[in-house]
Order: C-alpha cells, then structure tokens, then sequence
C-alpha cells in the first residue's frame, strides 16, 4: 500500500534562466502534483537546481565572478519565476550543499563496499600552460567523424556524433588556445557492465516503469552490451571531491540525480520526518518527469546506482517530448526562444499552463506551441466558455436577483445515478457528475488534455442551461425560475472551479471567491451543494489575450544580428577560403527516401538520399534527438558529397547532412521552395 507519492522533475541548470521549454515539464508534473493532492493523496513535489560541471566553471570564469555567485542569482531568479508560473514545489533545494553532499559521499561509500567501484588509469588532455586537465567543454578541436572545427571535447554539434576528448583532431585548450598533451590519470568507474545489472535493468524495464517507445528504446542499450561508467573529473572542477582521492571529483552526472534524494531529506528534516521514510521504505512511491533528452541517465545510470544503494526505484518515469513554437525548434532569431519572465510581463502565465495541458497526454510527442493556436484556444476556451458562465450566471444573480442562491429540485446525493437524458436539471447534474468522475481517472493517468475535454463539455452544459432558460426572459415573470437557472449554472461553475484548479489555480481561486465556496478538494460528493446563501462578489477572472500581446513577447525575444565582422586578413592567422577552394565542395539537394534508427545509438539515424544518382547514398547523421525518422521521408535536405567516407556504429557514411545548432537543439538546413533532386547549392 503506498502511503506517500515523491514526484521530481528533471533539475534545472543554474547556468541560464528559465525559458517556455523548461516549463512543459513543470508545469506537468506540478499539475499532476496539485490533482493528486485534491484527490486526497499524500503526495510531495521535489526538485533543486542542478549546480555543479564544467559549463557553470566557464561561465562564471567568463563573468569574472565565482561559481557559487552565478549558482545563486540563477536559483534566486528560477525560484522567482516558478512562482509567477503557479509552479509550487514543496521542496526546492540546490546540488551544491551539504545535504547533497552527504547523500553523495554516502551512496559512493555503499558503491564501494558492495564492490562496484573500479579503478582504472585514462588517457587525458592536459593543458602545461594551465596546469590542469581538460575537460569536456574546456577543449575544442576538429571533429574526428566529420571534420567540422570548432566543437567540444565530448560531442559535434554539427553532426552529433559523440567521442572520448583525446579522439578530438587539432585540439586545443578553450582557456589558453595551447595544444594539450596526452597524460594518463586515474579515474573511477561504477561497474555497469557487470551481469546483475543487466539482468537487474531487465526485470525494471519489464515492471512497467516506462512508457512503450522508451522502454524498447532502453532494451536496446541494455541489449546492445553497457559500458562502466566514469563518475569522476579530474580537478579543478566545479563539484564535490571525492573523499579518498586527491584531486578528483564527483561527475555532476552522479551528484545531480542524488539531488532528488537530498531535497528530500531538507523537506524531511523541516517536517520532523526521516528520509528513509521517503526513499528507503515500500510506501513511498517514486515518479520521476524528464525530457526524452536524458533518458539515457534516468533509465540505466540511475537505477542500478538506486538498486546498490538501497534507495527506492522510480516506479514511473514520465518522458515527455521537447517543445516546438509554430512547428519548429525555439530560436533567437525568429523571437521564438522565449524566457518565463519575458511572457510573464505580457501575458498571465495561467494561460500557458492552460494551453500546455490542452497538449499534454501520456506519451513521448513533442508539443507544439503555435501562437495562433494558443490565442484561439485560451480566448475560445478559458475565457469564453469558463469565464463567460461565470460572467452570465454570477454577474446576473448580483446585478438582478440580490446575490442569493436558491434551491435546486433535487438532493445532492440523487445526482450520483447514470443520466437519463430527459433534459431536466437533475439529468444535467448527473452529467456533470459523471465528466468529473472521468476527470479523476484521467487526473491519475496524467492524461491532461481529456480533463481539459471533459472540462470543456461540463462548461457547454452550463452555457446552454442558461441560453435554453433565459433568466433575463423568466425575471419578468417569474423571478424564482431565474434564480433556479442561475443557481444550477452556478453550482456548474463549482465544478469548474474545482477541477480546473490544479490546471488554472489562481482562476479557479478567484471563482471559489464568487462562489463564497472552498476548493480544498476534488469530490463531486460537494458539488451541487451551494443552495440558499449568498454569493460572494464578482471579480474579473480571465482577460482575452490579444495578438499584439503576443507580438511584443516575439520581438522582446529577438536578438540583434552581430556586429559586420572587420575582414580578417591571412596574415592574423584567420580561417579562410577563397572561392576557388569554396568551389570544391559539392553542396546538393538531396530527397530522404529512408529513415531509421540506429540500433544501439541514442543520436544516430540512418538515412538513404536520393540526390540524383543510381542509387540513393546512405547516411549516418546524428540527429535522432531532434528528428523522428518517420517525419524525415519525403523531405528534402542539403548535403555535403565530395567528404571521404567515414564509419559510425559500423555504418558507412557516404555524405554528410547540414544542420544549424542553438541551445534547443539541431535544425536541419533545407532549401527555402522545392529543388530538383541533385541541385548544386552554390
């Protein structure tokens, strides 16, 4: 029997603020945190800001200022604009303390004894002018699979391939610009390749705990032979040390995730309870919210470290897709990478909330936000169905009844019987009744846009009770019968008020207020109980959201071009190209005829291109986190045709696919209107 429900999201970085992507998986989990509380559930909303690595090591170097000043603006500002997003954790630590700390050092401890460290010497980068290791983000070079210059030490972002630091071409150290030599350094590895963990993940993956696509995503890396994992980073590095050996320290992936188990303990301690109650007992129940772009850690690293240690399993691992804005990948440029303050300052974020749980469903889909879409559904929805029956049946019974609610025709507890259809107020209570009990079913599927169905048909019956009665016809002659109509509409809005509260909370708190009714609860045992009282009075609850509001968000999220350059000259050592040499590379258009995943790759997709010969070219490109395959068929892209052939996974290359990089990710580069197949782009 569970007792208690301890749901994460995924930790936000502290090296940048919060933008409308982060919040399509807070904003879920916190609605699914708020319902299950309604419900009567005892359930905890965990989460910290992720604080240590390298990216946060550069930035503040950059800024001139210390790791932990950057780690503290930025949980300052994301605690600031959850709270404008409604999204109330109950607990909202950060990884760079003394409670992580302690979880830290005391899970690698228990690693330790039960013999799953290893210990093995590594090639690595070091840096003579620095004095130092080089890390992944510290080094940049060529890429060894596509040449392309300029990349980190870990991953192309040019064609997402993924490598060691010491197989970068040409490096070079991003602090000094000097050339690292290969030195040997120890590091520490947790035995993942070991057969009980195999066997381990294989039963975890059986049980239930992931969604269909990812768990047959997950078989195949379990499948496909798992490596160990080195959990250690040569200093100096942004991180807890590890206790027994000089100089090194823990892998942020290793400590973030331990960041759950440590916010848990401060909220434990701030309520007299024990984290062992939370992560060590059988009544506690573990979900997890992440983006589908580290399923890779969540869903192999984590448990087996979860299952050594002793803590609890995540029962659930709720992936969601990334968000797209008018069908595309967030960008600067197009004023579609939008922060949360920066919407916040011209459209109320309830609305957001809103048209994100119009979209959210079970599986791993990216959801779209197009801004046309999201003023027509929040106006033609929340506002004029919502709102609107509030406005007719609240304002009505103030302006023209005295603000008294009547009787209804019929007891509370006759409203519990399947409908009849006959059309009277009683039928239309029942139907109410039973939408609400499938808006708890779906509330604990996490199946988000039926409630929003279900509550939108509950909305319709209260806005056609009213047009079908007409108060404002029967006030004049008979004054009761439109206090009963009013009366009915109004406990429709109850309704509405309590289960639209997890979604919308501060406009279903406001219509609580009308009401003079509490909403500490979903039970429909409550409904159709406000009969002769007085109702509060009548506030605004929803403005439409205008077009231009919308324009401003875009254009303040703009970001100017860069400056022209000044020409660089040959002789300041500058990368470049005369034409003759541009001419030598042969750009085509190609058309996609065949998509499919890489087997045992998280990145890879293979493709066959058709650019005009006798036979399509295979392609290996690493865009699998950013493209399903099935949407690439039939589309057309640019490609390199005159690169060497290079092997990824054991797959022959034959071209190489273009494709722009931002923080949201890669986005393939296609010719503005249809091409013929094989056009030369010069």
């Amino acid at each position: 029997m569970t007792d208690r429900i301890l749901v994460t999201a995924g930790l936000p970085y502290a090296n940048g603020s919060i933008h409308l992507g982060h919040f399509v998986e807070y904003c879920q989990a916190d609605i699914y945190v708020r319902a299950l509380k309604h419900l009567g559930l005892n359930a905890l909303y965990i989460c910290a800001d992720d604080t240590h690595g390298t990216p946060i090591e550069l930035n503040a170097l950059k800024l001139k200022i210390s790791p932990e000043e950057l780690v503290a603006r930025y949980h300052t500002e994301h605690q600031r604009d959850f709270a404008k997003f409604d999204v109330a954790f109950d607990h909202f630590g950060l990884t760079n303390n003394a409670a992580n700390r302690e979880v830290v050092e005391d899970a690698y401890a228990r690693l330790k004894k039960a013999g799953q460290i290893a210990e093995r010497e590594i090639d690595g980068n070091w840096c003579d002018e620095d004095q130092r290791f080089l890390p992944d983000r510290f080094i940049r070079g060529t890429c060894p699979r596509c040449g392309a210059k300029e990349q980190y030490g870990d991953v192309c972002e040019v064609c997402g391939a993924t490598y060691t630091t010491t197989e970068l071409k040409e490096p070079h150290c991003s602090l000094c610009g000097a050339a690292p030599v290969i030195k040997k350094s120890r590091h520490v590895f947790f035995c993942l390749s070991r057969p009980e963990h195999v066997e381990f993940l294989r039963k975890w993956i059986d049980q239930g705990a992931l969604q269909p696509d990812v768990a047959n995503y997950v078989r195949t890396w379990v499948e496909g032979g798992l490596k160990d994992w080195d959990i250690s980073r040569d200093g100096p590095y942004f991180g807890f040390a590890i206790p027994d050996m000089p100089n090194k320290f823990f892998y942020v992936w290793l400590d973030a995730p331990f960041g759950y188990v440590a916010s848990s303990a401060e909220w434990a301690q701030e309520h007299g309870a024990a984290i062992d109650e939370l992560w060590r007992s059988p009544n506690t129940r573990i979900e997890h919210f992440i983006g589908k772009d580290i399923v890779y850690f969540h869903t192999l690293f984590w448990p087996a470290v979860l299952n050594v240690t002793g803590y609890c399993l995540p029962q659930k691992v709720n992936v969601h897709g990334m968000l797209t804005i008018n069908g595309e990948k967030m960008s600067k440029s197009r004023g579609t990478f939008i922060n949360a303050a920066v919407f916040a300052e011209h459209v109320d974020p309830q609305a957001l909330r809103y048209f994100y749980a119009c979209k959210y469903g079970s599986s791993t889909d990216d959801l779209d936000l197009s801004l046309d879409d999201f003023i027509s559904r929040v106006n033609s929805e929340l506002v004029n169905k919502h709102a609107n029956l509030f406005s007719r049946a609240c304002q009505f019974l103030e302006s023209r009844l005295d603000n008294r609610l009547g009787d209804l025709p019929f007891a509370a507890k006759e409203t519990r019987s399947a409908s009849t259809g006959d059309g009277t107020p009683l039928d239309l209570a029942r139907k109410v009744i039973a939408g609400c009990l499938r808006i708890e079913e779906a509330y604990r599927a996490r199946e988000f846009s039926r409630v929003i169905r279900e509550l939108s048909g509950i909305a319709d019956l209260g806005n056609e009770h009213m047009q079908n009665q007409k108060p404002w016809d029967q006030l004049k002659n008979d004054p009761e019968a439109a206090r009963l109509t009013c009366t009915l509409a109004i406990n429709v809005c109850h309704a509405l008020a309590m289960y639209l509260w997890p979604i919308v909370p501060r406009f279903a708190e406001a219509g609580a207020r009308i009401l003079n009714a509490k909403i500490d609860k979903m039970d429909v045992g409550e409904l159709f109980a406000l009969r002769n009282r007085p109702m509060g009075k009548f506030e605004r609850l929803f403005d439409r959201i205008e077009k231009n509001a919308i324009d401003a968000i875009v254009e303040s999220s703009k970001q100017g071009g860069p400056a022209t350059p000044k020409r660089a000259s040959a002789e300041a050592g500058a990368n470049v190209v005369t034409i003759d040499q541009f001419g030598k590379i042969e750009i085509k258009v190609g058309t996609v005829r065949v998509a499919e995943a890489v087997k045992k790759s998280a990145k890879l997709l293979r493709l066959e291109v058709d650019i005009g010969e006798a036979a399509p070219r295979q392609v290996v490109a690493g865009i699998a986190l950013s493209y399903k395959p099935e949407a690439l068929v039939g589309t057309q892209v640019v490609v390199v045709t005159n690169l060497p052939p290079a092997k990824l996974m054991g797959l022959e290359s034959q071209a190489m696919i273009l494709a722009g990089h931002d923080e949201t990710g890669l986005a393939l580069i296609r010719p503005e209107r249809p091409l013929p197949i094989g056009a030369r782009i010069k």
